[in-house]
């Protein structure tokens, strides 16, 4: 798939980092370090605008290198980019650890997938298929 984009920042196109990786790595965008103290938040620039095509989404999501080693994570993964924006992709990230996270220009810090996705029309309905799990809910599969 082409995917028309605009490169405003100082670094590459995101990139695969492995043969058969599913999401691209894309960097931070910065002019000065980021420092996230724990439990803080920041909405983190790339420099980066896209063309998604309809039918399709780019889901944002962690790495988990960062996430393991840092405990850096996004607040809404995986984010979403919906075929119709335009703006720059920007990295909602929180800070889970109990220490100070610097995020530096350049840095990796979520991975790009794009998706295809179906868009539903509803209809309503009185009452819903039989299943063997039926209503059950959270924690309920695997249960004797």
């Amino acid at each position: 798939m082409l995917l028309p984009v605009i490169n405003q920042s100082r670094h590459a196109l995101p990139e695969y980092q492995t043969a058969h990786a599913a999401g691209l790595d894309v960097r931070a965008n910065l002019t000065e370090p980021v420092t996230l103290k724990p439990l803080q938040r920041a909405l983190v620039p790339t420099g980066l605008f896209v063309e998604i095509p309809v039918g399709y989404e780019m889901q944002v999501r962690p790495r988990s290198g960062l996430a393991y080693k840092h405990g850096i994570g996004i607040v809404n993964s995986p984010g979403t980019i919906d075929a119709d924006y335009r703006g720059e992709i920007k990295v909602l990230l929180v800070n889970l650890s109990d220490q100070d996270f610097v995020v530096q220009d350049g840095e990796r810090i979520a991975q790009l997938v794009v998706a295809r996705h179906e868009t539903v029309q509803w209809q309503p309905v009185s009452t819903l298929s039989e299943t063997s799990r039926g209503a059950s809910g959270y924690g309920s599969t695997g249960q004797q």
